[in-house]
């Protein structure tokens, strides 16, 4: 029997599984490996610190959303190498593979950001994880007023536009509560402006000076006094906060690193067109793990995708593969 391998039961990884189940026959199995049964709808991080979502309302298990016929392996994947096409995992031993799929993701690392991690929780809060979430949710039914600070540590970070969709909440939310006459709020950004193309940068900084939220662009987070509560960048330029939300730097799967497949930062290099890694014509990555220079977000993976699907079964059935991305996303 042939075997189609898949690394990260997330939005990728799940879409390409049943996917694939769907044209494969039964001369194929499809493994989907991933480290819990847990799937959170990330979008809905957002909006959970300000009662818009429930915790209930965004999670799930992952098999729930698996076509029959998909085997789901729940442990953490350790080791991985291209040239002996075996997986390696922490509980369930080697897995070898005739095609693999990699969707690894990314997640924040606060520990890469002197003085970040050591107030993660008391004033220094964030939204893209489940429980971060949650406890932001509860400091800012607490926060009575204020210097509330969004700040991006750095880029690439999932879905680039969530910060500043968390500055627009948190300023709606607080004029709800009638606090926001009692709050300044300063979005810090490394980025030029609001945001990263022209036209929306233009629109979202006038709506930022309209609802009195100041930016602070060009600003390179080096490290955080959480005792002072200042965040200060490599250049010297000083901000202070009373309640600061953290988007911390972005890496990917440390495992990825580990195996020597995936740059210093945990992303792996492909061909932005065919998502295929230099020299290894079985081997495709999607979504967030990729070192491609698009958003890391849902739609993209979803798009990447599609060119997945055509090409794999082009190379299944021995056919050209003419598909090609181009970092399309909604």
């Amino acid at each position: 029997m042939k075997k189609l391998v898949i690394l990260g039961a997330g939005c990728g990884g799940t879409m390409m599984a049943n996917k694939m189940r769907k044209h494969l026959d039964d001369d194929w199995s499809v493994t989907i490996i991933d480290r819990n049964n847990i799937h959170d709808y990330q979008p809905g991080y957002l909006f959970v610190p300000f009662d818009i979502n429930k915790p209930k309302d965004i999670r799930r298990t992952k098999k729930e959303f698996m076509n029959p016929g998909i085997d789901f392996v729940v442990s953490e994947i350790t080791n991985v190498d291209w040239n002996k096409q075996e997986v390696t995992t922490g509980t369930e031993g080697k897995f070898s593979y005739d095609i693999l799929i990699m969707s690894t993701g990314c997640d924040i690392r606060p520990d890469e950001i002197e003085g970040l991690k050591e107030g993660w929780g008391n004033d220094i809060h964030g939204f893209y994880r489940y429980d971060d979430c949650i406890a932001l949710g509860k400091a800012l039914k607490k926060f009575e007023g204020g210097k509330l600070v969004v700040n991006i540590a750095e880029m690439p970070i999932k879905c680039p536009v969530a910060p500043l969709e968390f500055v627009f909440l948190a300023d709606w939310w607080l004029t709800k509560q009638g606090k926001r006459d009692k709050t300044e709020i300063e979005f810090v950004t490394p980025l030029s402006g609001a945001f990263t193309k022209p036209v929306a940068t233009r629109i979202l900084t006038s709506a930022c000076e309209e609802k009195n939220i100041k930016i602070t662009p060009n600003f390179a987070l080096g490290s955080v006094d959480p005792e002072k509560k200042i965040i200060e960048a490599y250049d010297g330029t000083q901000v202070d906060y009373d309640m600061l939300v953290s988007i911390p730097p972005n890496f990917g799967d440390e495992a990825m690193i580990e195996s020597e497949v995936a740059d210093p930062m945990g992303y792996i290099p492909v061909d932005k067109h065919t998502l295929q890694p230099a020299g290894y014509d079985n081997v495709w990555v999607l979504g967030d793990g990729t070192d491609v220079p698009t958003s890391k977000a849902g739609a993209v993976a979803h798009f990447q995708g599609d060119i997945l699907e055509e090409n794999i079964m082009a190379f299944v059935d021995g056919g050209e593969q003419h598909a090609r991305s181009d970092g399309h996303a909604v």
